[in-house]
């Protein structure tokens, strides 16, 4: 018994003097209660809710981007446009592109005001130079829809991507292919890159002018061609011929190939006619959108 009322004592319930709540009388009280009264103790939760709110950063899910890209869209009568973010400095020197907009009686919403930094993060570092647009695709366009354009005029040039998946290259490609007239981009729906602000961007503004047809089966794309009067030309570093030494249809379709598998077979067997391109010293090969800006200058200014 005695050794129970000693354990009892110990942990504080045997007498008052050894009871916790009384050598210690404000245990279980909050300790916000503590603190209310005390001077120069003000209680942070209360100090927190005093704050107020931080502005919180416009979303941004652009998917264009770049002063070229950007511009081009904007002008574009056939671009719809949701939002507009901006730095105050890129908004300035695209005043004269708002003011044409605006006089050719676009819609087009109110630019937002951002700071760079708020862009770099929201396009993961990109090269957007303060200007980035949410704007919805481009109405979607089929081969027909590139033959019927073509039969209205006398010579077409149409530029066909086999499996070519760089962004950036097809962007290039889209670039010279609008700087030396070409009609139309063809390239195949499963193993082609989405159109996207990347791909834009390396355009230059080229994706407002240059209609893109994706296309499920390229050999039958090409055999549709064909029977329209196209002739199909493969740029293929084996081919027989260069571009010189073939004569210029009125109607062509050219066809690359991804850097390094080039053409696949299938594709090399249904064009009329194989050319390469010379070349002199220890690069025998071009890029792909080099290529294609070659080719194009070369049909194009004979």
């Amino acid at each position: 018994m005695r050794n129970k009322q000693y354990r009892d004592k110990k942990r504080g319930f045997g007498d008052k003097k050894g009871r916790r709540d009384d050598r210690r009388p404000d245990r279980g009280q909050h300790r916000d209660d503590k603190n209310r009264d005390k001077p120069g103790k003000r209680n942070k939760d209360r100090e927190r809710e005093a704050r107020p709110a931080r502005p919180q950063a416009p979303a941004i899910a652009a998917n264009l981007w770049g002063v070229h890209a950007v511009t081009e869209a904007w002008l574009n009568p056939a671009r719809r446009i949701k939002k507009f973010h901006a730095t105050e400095q890129a908004l300035m020197e695209l005043a004269p592109v708002l003011q044409k907009a605006g006089a050719a009686g676009l819609e087009r919403p109110e630019p937002v005001l951002v700071e760079r930094h708020v862009l770099d993060r929201a396009l993961s570092g990109a090269v957007h130079q303060g200007l980035a647009l949410e704007a919805e695709p481009l109405e979607e366009i089929f081969i027909q829809d590139l033959a019927v354009r073509a039969a209205a005029q006398p010579k077409t040039i149409f530029v066909m991507l086999d499996q070519v998946t760089d962004p950036h290259n097809v962007g290039a490609v889209m670039r010279s292919a609008s700087a030396f007239g070409a009609a139309g981009l063809i390239m195949q729906s499963r193993n082609a890159p989405e159109i996207n602000g990347t791909m834009a961007k390396a355009a230059c503004g080229a994706l407002e002018h240059i209609p893109v047809a994706y296309e499920t089966n390229l050999s039958r794309t090409i055999e549709y061609l064909q029977e329209q009067g196209f002739t199909v030309i493969g740029l293929d570093e084996r081919g027989e011929k260069t571009l010189a030494e073939i004569p210029v249809p009125d109607k062509a379709l050219i066809v690359l190939g991804a850097e390094g598998r080039g053409m696949r077979q299938n594709l090399r067997e249904h064009c009329d006619v194989l050319v390469r391109l010379p070349t002199q010293g220890a690069i025998l090969s071009l890029n792909v959108s080099n290529a294609a800006a070659v080719a194009l200058y070369a049909l194009t200014s004979s």
